[in-house]
């Protein structure tokens, strides 16, 4: 039997590449989706071999496992939102080996899970956001005064940074979005930006006269500026790579340290940033569920209770009978 036992887990470990193979070439999922998701089939593979002495087998797996696996997730130190992805991930699996006719039904579809705690996003406000903005400037100048040659700073890294962090909040881009950015996506003329969003779903965004400017300034401190295909930010002035998420979350980091701020912030809180600063200047909701590129308008109705704070706040200070 242990040639069957092989046989099945080679089986099953060619349904889960699969699954992992669409994802990046026809679902389009970002690289975060990509690690999230074989992670939890991976993590769930291994609670069920020592379960069961046995490898899963996905296609024989029923309703009573998952609800097993729900309540060993239930007893350890899981956030509902930890328990959610995990789900996220067994329901997408299995609404690929549907697709492709390897099952009629998904044994995880009824199962009820925790309900996701509500947390509000956190933003940064309008001038902690310019304090930020300004931080990589700063800093050019700082390295430009405390330079101990006549050597002239190259100054590329430092306009780089400034054009990034102007371009996340000028369009509230998804990290992954702005690294995918090329040249050809930029129409100046116009003021917009072609977006690669999830899912290989395109959009075409607003972007303001200040990070255009800082683009361009970036740009022109290169030795050679990059043409159409090329990506808009670089990794580094001399090769042709694409900038990468970890390099603009470390840079971020220490850009707010500069500033005086929380440096744990994340880039997806600039994101948040932007979001509320629309609505709290009037902008409507729907605009910007398709400004930032959400498929449903509850994801976007979040920060809804943040504006709603505001206005609760403007209502004690101003009524006469608050």
């Amino acid at each position: 039997m242990p040639g069957r036992a092989a046989e099945t887990s080679e089986s099953e470990d060619a349904l889960v590449l699969s699954f992992l193979q669409h994802l990046q070439t026809e679902a389009g999922a970002s690289v975060y989706t990509q690690r999230n998701y074989r992670q939890a089939l991976g993590e769930f593979a291994r609670w069920h071999a020592a379960e069961n002495d046995a490898p899963p087998d996905w296609l024989a797996l029923k309703k009573l496992h998952f609800r097993a696996y729900l309540r060993f997730l239930g007893r350890g130190n899981y956030s509902r939102s930890a328990i959610q992805l995990r789900f996220s991930a067994l329901r997408s699996f299995y609404k690929h080996l549907m697709r492709r006719g390897k099952l009629d039904a998904s044994p995880v579809k009824e199962i009820t899970l925790p309900k996701k705690e509500k947390r509000l996003p956190q933003f940064l406000t309008p001038e902690q956001m310019l304090a930020l903005l300004e931080a990589p400037l700063r800093e050019l100048a700082s390295a430009r005064e405390h330079a101990e040659t006549d050597e002239p700073i190259d100054s590329s890294p430092y306009l780089r940074d400034a054009a990034i962090l102007e371009v996340i909040y000028s369009c509230g881009l998804r990290v992954a979005e702005l690294c995918a950015l090329r040249v050809l996506d930029l129409d100046p003329a116009e003021r917009l930006i072609r977006v690669h969003g999830k899912g290989k779903k395109e959009r075409q965004l607003p972007i303001g006269k200040p990070a255009l400017a800082a683009i361009d300034r970036y740009w022109t401190a290169l030795e050679h500026p990059p043409t159409r295909e090329m990506p808009v930010f670089l990794a580094n002035p001399h090769d042709l790579r694409p900038i990468y998420p970890r390099l603009i979350q470390l840079n971020l980091k220490h850009y707010l340290e500069i500033a005086g701020l929380d440096p744990s912030l994340t880039p997806h809180k600039l994101r948040h940033s932007y979001a509320t600063h629309l609505l709290n200047a009037g902008a409507d909701l729907r605009s910007v569920q398709e400004l930032l590129g959400h498929e449903n308008l509850v994801t976007t109705q979040v920060y809804t209770h943040l504006t709603t704070d505001r206005l609760k706040q403007a209502y004690d200070d101003a009524h006469p009978r608050a």
